[in-house]
């Protein structure tokens, strides 16, 4: 890790850890704007992450208009709603670790080249790891509440109780998987992400090639679109090893990859590995957009502030 001496205006020394980066911006405020962006996209996003949810959770079919109805019938809209505290708790973490570490790496990583893919692309894997293992616990005590006639009875209740009947492990049963699907997620995201930002960008000779609002809105609802239709099933996976033996859920014999996979096709045939992909790409499309667009934002302050 590098440290640089820069002079307050007493020309007093000041040492720095993290050195600002090339937007003239420090690390502490990458992890503020990231958890005001993640924050911010879960938390608006949380119902139709309801709905997947449910989806996927139980074999048999199941279509968005009648897992909403079910809902609304039987639990009202507040059951949209449930488990949204435990994604408050591990969304602004989550997303902090990931944005600092993200701008971390890519710095360390790009040598002397800011537009370096191959940087990005380890950086991004970098992130993502980092940030699951901080948001995983959480996820998981989210999905279980999410779940139709939940045992649990809140945020708290579910975690101890998960702790105490099912070990500590249970927490982290579906990280690596959570990894394995965030790590080529993260990868289709930002490549689509920044082809479609070029793209509009070109197709705009008057500009003056500035990024605006509608730019990255349009380049994020692209981006986390594609991205999460192309890794759904890995998110099938996901949801099943963190959802085993709740709720009329299967247990699962092995949490491998290879096994769940089996298992789903066997329940549910080959089509049963993308159940959920319509609410996923609906959630998605606006919480990468949500997320851009905060995120670029709060960059955008602090760097007046910092002027």
């Amino acid at each position: 890790m590098t440290t640089t001496v820069t002079h307050s205006p007493d020309c007093r020394p000041e040492i720095s850890v993290f050195p600002p980066t090339r937007d003239g911006l420090s690390f502490w405020q990458f992890m503020i704007a990231g958890s005001i962006a993640g924050s911010v996209e879960h938390m608006a996003m949380f119902p139709v992450d309801t709905l997947k949810t449910r989806i996927q959770a139980l074999a048999g079919s199941s279509t968005l208009r009648q897992a909403l109805a079910s809902i609304l019938k039987s639990e009202g809209p507040a059951g949209l709603y449930r488990g949204i505290g435990a994604m408050g708790l591990g969304a602004g973490p989550a997303h902090a670790v990931y944005f600092s570490v993200y701008e971390f790496c890519k710095q360390r990583f790009s040598i002397g080249n800011p537009n370096n893919p191959l940087a990005h692309a380890i950086s991004g894997v970098c992130a993502t790891v980092a940030s699951d293992a901080a948001l995983t616990p959480m996820d998981v005590v989210k999905q279980r509440l999410q779940l139709k006639s939940s045992p649990y009875k809140g945020v708290r209740d579910c975690a101890r109780r998960i702790l105490v009947e099912e070990g500590i492990g249970a927490f982290y049963t579906s990280y690596w998987t959570t990894v394995l699907m965030n790590a080529p997620y993260t990868a289709a995201h930002f490549a689509i992400y920044e082809a479609v930002k070029r793209g509009l960008k070109e197709g705009s000779p008057g500009s003056d090639g500035g990024e605006g609002l509608v730019v990255h809105v349009t380049a994020g609802a692209a981006a986390g679109s594609l991205a999460a239709g192309l890794t759904t099933p890995l998110d099938v996976v996901k949801t099943r090893l963190q959802c085993q033996g709740v709720c009329g859920c299967d247990r699962l014999s092995s949490s491998s990859i290879t096994n769940v996979v089996r298992h789903v096709v066997k329940k549910d045939g080959k089509s049963g590995l993308m159940r959920g992909w319509i609410p996923r790409m609906l959630f998605h499309a606006p919480a990468a957009a949500i997320a851009w667009s905060t995120y670029e934002a709060s960059k955008t302050l602090f760097q007046h502030l910092h002027n």
